[in-house]
């Protein structure tokens, strides 16, 4: 959904605090740091690199990889949602900066 400049300054000046703690934006960061640990779990049991492969099972515990996984997970969620909120934000002083400038040159 891409707004125009006007109708994202409404809509942020209106919703930017809801946006910081949205469930949607973490949701999708999750989701992402999932992917990621699934595919970590998949090139480790894959046996793709035999010697990575044997360490992984001789000094690594299920337990401590599925708590290592759900921990990346949870943080590329939070950094996600971090990161999509201050592209908005900057994106809407842009916008308010652009339209101070351009009244105050008229």
């Amino acid at each position: 959904m891409i707004l125009n400049d006007e109708d994202f300054v409404v809509y942020w000046q209106k919703n930017s605090q809801k946006e910081k703690k949205s469930t949607k934006s973490f949701m999708l960061g999750l989701s992402s740091g999932i992917a990621i640990g699934v595919c970590v779990i998949l090139t480790i049991y894959s046996g793709w690199y035999q010697r990575a492969t044997m360490v992984a099972y001789s000094k690594m515990s299920g337990l401590i990889l599925f708590l290592a996984i759900i921990l990346i997970a949870v943080f590329i969620a939070f950094v996600y949602r971090q990161f999509k909120w201050e592209t908005q934000e900057q994106r809407y002083l842009e916008i308010i900066s652009k339209k101070s400038t351009i009244n105050s040159a008229k």
